[in-house]
């Protein structure tokens, strides 16, 4: 599978957790907990093979250099957001709100990926070159969810 389409297929995955989250009340502890964990992994998988493989192959192309430049930051703003989450109490009253501004920040990022850096992606490799990234990806991806199963 190529970089894109494997990312592609990841974010409509995202969007549909996010989706499920999005209408949680402070009475759906269990689910929102749940969720919450669902997308964390998630995101934690996602952000890590952008990161460690995608951008920086990416990056070398001057044209793409500023938007993955932007792409980290939202990662970052991201992180941050999950990170106070999970220092409130699913059932609080400011956990609606803090889910609300993260799903809006990840709904973004993946807009900007999906409409401006994925399209500059297909322009600046050769398909064999999208199917390699593509190929390291979803290999650093089974890693990662396989570390995390472990933990658990």
């Amino acid at each position: 599978m190529n970089a894109v389409t494997l990312l592609e297929e990841e974010h409509r995955e995202l969007k549909r957790l996010l989706r499920d989250l999005e209408p949680t009340t402070e009475r759906a502890v269990k689910t929102r907990a749940e969720l919450y964990e669902r997308i964390h992994r998630a995101l934690t998988a996602h952000e890590q093979i952008e990161e460690e493989i995608f951008y920086p192959a990416l990056k070398e192309h001057p044209k793409a250099r500023d938007i993955v430049l932007e792409g980290i930051e939202e990662h970052g703003v991201v992180d941050s957001l999950l990170r106070e989450l999970e220092d409130v109490a699913v059932d609080d009253e400011t956990w609606g709100p803090k889910a609300r501004v993260m799903i809006e920040n990840i709904e973004h990022h993946i807009e900007e990926e999906e409409d401006d850096m994925f399209v500059k992606a297909r322009q600046v490799f050769e398909p064999a070159e999208l199917k390699a990234l593509g190929a390291a990806m979803a290999a650093r991806r089974a890693e990662l969810l396989a570390e995390e199963g472990a933990r658990r």
